[in-house]
């Protein structure tokens, strides 16, 4: 049974409502998908580059940057043709990442697929959970600091708050799907560019003020700033991290599903792609040279906590605001395709079941028609409490989301987009092409191996202090 959700006022037109597959016609356009790459891609993760370019210095942390938004872009203009079967314009549509990989490359590789996909999914929303209430405990701890001046402690637990980011999530993920998340999305990516601009903006009156930090070509130095192991191993965390903070492939086949058919949608993803992950880049740079300008090789793992908790106090408050909904935005999108995954599967296998399938028609005032679900309303509720609960008994579950990115990165930024477009266009064994694409490919590989191999000893350090329940900032 085919399904036709909507958040939007019914306005009783009946021209045009379906797409070529029967489902509800698309309205996604270049000014959406952007913001929902924005959205996804610029996560609070931007903070921490300043800390990246000083583990790796000025040349090789520039040079960083400028590489991997260029592998983003190439391999997402890969990834975007696959939206459709064969033929990247004609063809059947693909729902989802892994039916891309299904229907390109077939056998146990989009299996293999599915698995890195949706648990770097479950982990960027725990994640989420845990950054988000660092934030807002930060706002609070400020506020502390301001009326109790700068010696009380100050300490709150993080757990309340991820209970309040728990009940918003259980909120919004009544949305039905992508379709609906546009908003949400222009508001998360507003609030990104916000807390980036105070973030520059601190920095820059840092710099004018003359208090730079001491930087170098090669960053932190081995055996003056750090031992040599930490020299290695901080350097491979920065990598991994600069990689990570431009990957979005995980939802983009979901992002490109929202599109109109017209133009082409390839074409449209393209351009989205470019436009995003250019604005994104000028926010990366800016942030990551000025704050180690700013703070030189001591800059700390988040810039904005280099202006301390103190004055103006006000303005990291609004930055750690910013940082909170901008999170609640990027949670939605990163969950969407783990919902729509589960509820098409038992959609499919009980589709004479009236729990599952029917939609009963709500009217909410000033927003119109909803369609509810039980099924949906249960199941995305579920889904919200396991991942808060997780997040309250793991907190140091960051570090390990780090790994599961890790992991991720090459099989669903490169291996996966390389090797279908290679069966796509029907490349040739040992040609030119072909040589260049696995280089790609193996270089990929490597850096994904470092990054992971500096997570792993990460979460062994913080493991030494692990307690359950016991998050506290």
């Amino acid at each position: 049974m085919q399904r036709n959700l909507s958040f939007a006022i019914e306005s009783g037109d009946t021209t045009s409502k379906f797409d070529d597959d029967g489902r509800a016609k698309r309205t996604g356009t270049v000014t959406t998908a952007s913001a929902h790459i924005i959205t996804a891609v610029v996560g609070s993760g931007i903070l921490s580059l300043a800390w990246a370019i000083a583990q790796l210095g000025w040349i090789a942390g520039v040079v960083a940057l400028v590489i991997f938004s260029l592998i983003t872009l190439f391999t997402s203009a890969l990834l975007a043709n696959c939206y459709r079967f064969p033929d990247p314009i004609t063809g059947t549509r693909n729902y989802n990442y892994i039916e891309a990989v299904k229907n390109n490359l077939g056998g146990l590789k989009y299996k293999l697929c599915g698995v890195a996909q949706y648990t770097n999914l479950v982990g960027l929303t725990i994640g989420y959970t845990i950054t988000s209430a660092i934030s807002m405990a930060a706002i609070k701890r400020s506020q502390c600091f301001h009326n109790n001046g700068h010696a009380a402690g100050c300490h709150t637990s993080n757990n309340s708050y991820m209970i309040i980011f728990g009940m918003i999530q259980i909120i919004l993920s009544q949305i039905p799907n992508f379709q609906d998340l546009a908003g949400l999305s222009y508001l998360a990516a507003i609030m990104s560019f916000s807390y980036a601009f105070i973030g520059i903006g601190l920095s820059t009156a840092h710099i004018a003020e003359g208090k730079t930090g001491k930087t170098s070509i090669d960053g932190i130095t081995a055996g003056v700033d750090v031992t040599s192991s930490q020299k290695v191993w901080n350097s491979l965390q920065a990598i991994g991290n600069i990689a990570l903070a431009y990957s979005y492939s995980n939802v983009l086949i979901e992002i490109q599903d929202t599109l109109k058919s017209s133009p082409p949608e390839n074409l449209v993803m393209k351009k989205a792609t470019t436009i995003a992950v250019s604005i994104t880049s000028i926010f990366y740079l800016l942030c990551g040279v000025l704050g180690y300008l700013a703070f030189g090789n001591n800059a700390p793992g988040n810039f904005l906590t280099g202006f301390g908790f103190y004055e103006p106090f006000w303005l990291i408050d609004i930055a750690n605001i910013c940082i909170v909904v901008h999170l609640v935005g990027a949670y939605q999108v990163f969950c969407q395709p783990i919902y729509q995954l589960v509820e098409g599967w038992m959609s499919s296998r009980w589709s004479g079941s009236d729990f599952i399938v029917i939609e009963h028609p709500i009217y909410i005032p000033f927003i119109g028609i909803y369609k509810m679900n039980f099924f949906r309303l249960i199941w995305r509720t579920v889904y919200v409490i396991i991942t808060s609960v997780i997040a309250m008994i793991f907190p140091v579950f960051n570090s390990v989301l780090g790994l599961i990115g890790a992991i991720s990165f090459w099989p669903l930024t490169v291996y996966f987009p390389v090797e279908m477009y290679i069966s796509q266009a029907h490349i040739p064994k040992f040609s030119p092409t072909w040589i260049w694409l696995n280089i790609l490919n193996w270089a990929c590989l490597i850096i994904t191996f470092a990054a992971a191999a500096a997570c792993i000893q990460g979460i062994i350090v913080e493991l030494h202090h692990y307690q359950p329940f016991k998050s506290f900032s």
